[in-house]
């Protein structure tokens, strides 16, 4: 039987090795996908999709998958058992940022035209606005793994709601009828809503709505989460995180 040179064996070897090498490499810098650590969070990450304020997925999002540095998954995960036993789940929005995601908000906000279902995200704040008020950050902390958007979903309740494209859908201040459904309790208003009603303790939502919040607020922070106040969706952990990263998201291994 004809064998081929060792030298070529040993090539061939090589060469499966690395395959194999980078198939099965970790992600950077500690970074986690979530589903490793609690696969029963749930994961609607927007970003990933068409369903968001810029209306398409943003660069670097190759796949819906929440991204998170190590620490920040495992108090999720302990934060995820307090809630099942009061029969409600976290549901993540999004997680690590790549930072050329960032760099498509800058670009999206500065393209000279707004479409109507742009503006069902931010119904009073021209999008120019939204970096110098607040609402969008060119250099996102969500890039380094240690922020997080996020909301609370009743597990009792019904959540089958799902957007629909074709729909035209209320603003995201409007009753949470009109709005597009998120499969989430009612936070007053919709994710990602750039505008006062948004903001963590805006007086213009109703006493359970405002409950819904510091209920939120009150979880994350039993596990040192620190929330952003003008958006009761943001949550970060402060020390967690360091230097950003540009790394995209990619679908995730079994």
């Amino acid at each position: 039987m004809w064998r081929p040179p060792l030298k070529t064996t040993l090539t061939a070897l090589l060469v499966a090795a690395c395959v194999g090498a980078a198939q099965a490499q970790s992600l950077p810098g500690g970074f986690v996908y979530l589903r490793e650590i609690d696969p029963g969070i749930l994961q609607d990450i927007r970003y990933a999709t068409a369903n968001n304020f810029i209306g398409r997925p943003l660069a670097g999002y190759n796949a819906g998958e929440c991204v998170v540095k190590r620490e920040v998954g495992l108090r999720l995960k302990a934060l995820q058992a307090e809630l099942a036993a009061q029969n409600l789940s976290l549901k993540m929005f999004d997680c690590y940022r790549p930072a050329r995601a960032s760099l498509d908000m800058v670009k999206w906000s500065q393209n000279g035209h707004e479409t109507a279902a742009e503006r069902r995200y931010n119904p009073k704040i021209p999008k120019t606005e939204l970096f110098r008020l607040g609402y969008i950050a060119s250099h996102s902390q969500h890039s380094t793994g240690a922020a997080l958007d996020l909301t609370l979903v009743d597990l009792k309740a019904d959540n089958s709601g799902k957007y629909d494209p074709s729909k035209s859908y209320a603003d995201c201040t409007a009753p949470v009828e009109a709005r597009a459904p998120e499969g989430s309790v009612d936070m007053g208003t919709g994710y990602d809503c750039t505008d006062p009603k948004g903001h963590t303790a805006a007086p213009a939502v109703t006493p359970e709505q405002r409950a819904w919040r510091k209920r939120l607020v009150a979880a994350m922070a039993r596990q040192g989460f620190v929330n952003y106040a003008k958006e009761w969706w943001h949550f970060s952990l402060p020390g967690a995180g360091g230097a950003p990263y540009d790394f995209p998201i990619q679908p995730r291994r079994n």
